[in-house]
């Protein structure tokens, strides 16, 4: 049970004593290890009196309203807007990092916006939001201020969803995802020398924290992968991780192959040239994969849904600008009756392209 020690600054469950005068944060695989006054990789989970505490509880890196295909989610109510917000820090260390400046913050009055948990939802109510997004940061080392957030949002009719790269511990993991209503993983490569190398983290848990969510939760889930030239873009891999999510996650979970520009730490490497994206699209659709788009780049072929049993446009995309729209009001092809996979309004949002910064 949490206890609330000032504004921004609340007790954690996460952790046990090690005995040697340090305490162990398990929250997430890193199991950082903390003397007094010690941070975790994060920065934001700190050894206070010997017990980890969470020092951004109530303190945002800012707010605004997205379209939800930003996240990316094109199938969790397209063309609606989502109230969007994170925090300082990051429990991965990604060479490649392309919100470095909010998630490698070391200064904490960096966080400039304060709001209540109820204070978010009220506003996602007042601003005509159907969701709330944990997002810019990885929501799994705000846990507390997270779920917070979403009971107070499912209390006024708000969904919520993460967007997040799902390294985290199983007990954590559990009690997270309890409160969302969808969450978009970042699947960074398939390759263990990838994770290692570049984002100081492991494979295994976030394919653990896949099959969690798909197999054990009704939580809507989509996936991203920023494709980086040399990295990860071997046809070998591509076709290794999407003949994994389809043996394992099915064939309805959509897939987003998301092109990288030069940031942080690696400024060496190019961008992503589309045709990257559109074999990787390819190569998930030819392994089974019923729904896979690129981003970052202008293509609305590619960007758009289409019918899995007879190829009818059912969703036109233009950016994030829908174009066209050919589901039923029960979000089947109006041509062959056909389901399409994800969570769908009678008609759909018309929010746009549209970005807007929010005050708290």
């Amino acid at each position: 049970m949490k206890t609330k020690l000032s504004a921004d600054t609340v007790t954690t469950d996460y952790w046990h004593d090690l005995g040697d005068g340090r305490i162990q944060c398990d929250l997430c695989p890193r199991f950082c290890k903390l003397h007094e006054g010690q941070r975790g990789l994060c920065f934001v989970r700190q050894n206070q009196q010997q017990q980890i505490v969470l020092t951004s509880y109530g303190r945002s890196s800012g707010f605004a309203i997205d379209p939800i295909e930003k996240k990316p989610f094109n199938h969790f109510y397209p063309s609606s807007p989502v109230l969007s917000f994170g925090t300082a820090g990051c429990n991965l260390a990604c060479k490649f990092c392309q919100n470095w400046d909010i998630s490698k913050s070391r200064e904490m009055d960096s966080l400039m916006s304060l709001a209540t948990p109820e204070k978010i939802a009220q506003k996602a109510v007042e601003l005509g939001c159907l969701s709330v997004a944990y997002t810019y940061n990885d929501p799994v080392i705000f846990h507390e201020y997270a779920i917070d957030t979403a009971i107070a949002c499912r209390e006024l009719g708000i969904k919520s969803v993460a967007v997040s790269a799902g390294y985290v511990c199983p007990e954590p993991r559990a009690e997270f995802y309890r409160y969302m209503d969808a969450a978009n993983i970042d699947l960074k490569a398939f390759s263990e020398r990838f994770y290692h190398k570049i984002t100081g983290s492991h494979l295994e848990p976030v394919l653990e924290t896949l099959r969690y969510l798909y197999h054990e939760t009704s939580v809507w889930l989509e996936l991203t992968t920023l494709i980086i030239p040399d990295e990860n873009d071997s046809v070998a891999e591509l076709e290794e991780m999407t003949q994994w999510v389809f043996e394992n996650l099915g064939a309805d979970v959509p897939m987003h192959f998301t092109a990288f520009h030069p940031d942080w730490k690696m400024q060496d490497k190019p961008r992503t040239p589309t045709a990257s994206l559109l074999l990787a699209r390819d190569i998930a659709l030819k392994n089974g994969i019923r729904y896979a788009y690129v981003g970052n780049v202008h293509h609305k072929t590619a960007d758009s849904t289409y019918c899995h049993a007879c190829g009818q446009l059912l969703i036109g995309r233009d950016w994030y600008q829908l174009s066209e729209w050919n589901l039923d009001v029960q979000g089947c092809c109006n041509a062959c009756g056909e389901k399409c996979a994800g969570h769908f309004a009678a008609t759909h949002g018309d929010w746009g392209a549209k970005r807007m910064a929010v005050i708290l």
